[in-house]
């Protein structure tokens, strides 16, 4: 069976360990029944370490670098992350394309240094404007430059509406009919870019303001293949929520 993704990006939250551990010490006790869903967690760099996988609860990062290792201060590699039970990065997220002046180009480095080490990547693409357009073709057409066709498997999409993240100024909430049409659009380029059957296949997820109350909708109506909940993923108790609603509906 295919399950739906759920991953929570806690970007630079908690503020401590303590409250990471005891985060995700409630997650974990929360989803270890669920059956259609596998839930992940992207935490900071630092909590890594501390918070173990399991076989229900995966964890992921929020960034990579594009090498293995070398003279590079503040990186963390691929590798690296790999050897502390982490199976899943966020790579291309629009914050670190605004924040961190992120182009594309890197972004795509990173995507095959991270497939390389035997990571599932989290590849977020999305516009500015409700229209999908030139903007995503260009993320997904320079984005995947070198991916060869049989690692599409190991791709999680992600349609990123940038005026729909719950941290935008001027934030509205995404109906599952505009979500529908950005994954439609992915797919389109996708089957351009490899084929209709790996276009097909690829699994595609909605990020923009997806919470409890409005995740199934963008399941059932938008067809997404899961969530990428940012905001509402900081509340132990409602990331549960999002998993179960999933789960049991």
């Amino acid at each position: 069976m295919v399950k739906i993704i759920i991953i929570a990006n806690w970007k630079m939250n908690p503020a401590t360990l303590t409250e990471a551990k005891r985060n995700f010490e409630i997650i974990k006790k929360g989803v270890r029944n669920i059956k259609k869903v596998e839930p992940v967690i992207c935490a900071p760099f630092i909590f890594l370490p501390v918070l173990k996988a399991t076989n229900y609860l995966k964890l992921g990062a929020q960034d990579c670098f594009l090498g293995e290792r070398g003279p590079f201060t503040g990186e963390v590699s691929p590798k690296q992350l790999k050897s502390l039970g982490v199976g899943y990065v966020i790579l291309g997220h629009s914050e670190r394309r605004k924040h961190s002046g992120e182009l594309t180009e890197l972004v795509n480095r990173k995507i095959i240094a991270a497939l390389g080490a035997g990571l599932k990547v989290i590849f977020c693409v999305g516009s500015e404007t409700k229209k999908p357009g030139k903007e995503m073709r260009y993320q997904l057409k320079t984005g995947l430059k070198g991916v060869k066709k049989q690692d599409v498997a190991k791709l999680v999409f992600v349609y990123e509406p940038v005026w729909a993240i719950s941290t935008s100024k001027n934030k509205v909430v995404a109906t599952p009919q505009e979500a529908l049409k950005g994954g439609l659009y992915i797919r389109d380029i996708l089957g351009k870019i490899f084929d209709e059957e790996t276009a097909k296949k690829a699994k595609i997820i909605y990020g923009g303001s997806v919470d409890s109350s409005n995740i199934r909708g963008f399941i059932k109506e938008g067809k997404m293949a899961g969530g990428l909940p940012g905001a509402a993923s900081l509340d132990p108790h409602e990331f549960i929520r999002m998993v179960k609603a999933v789960d049991e509906s």
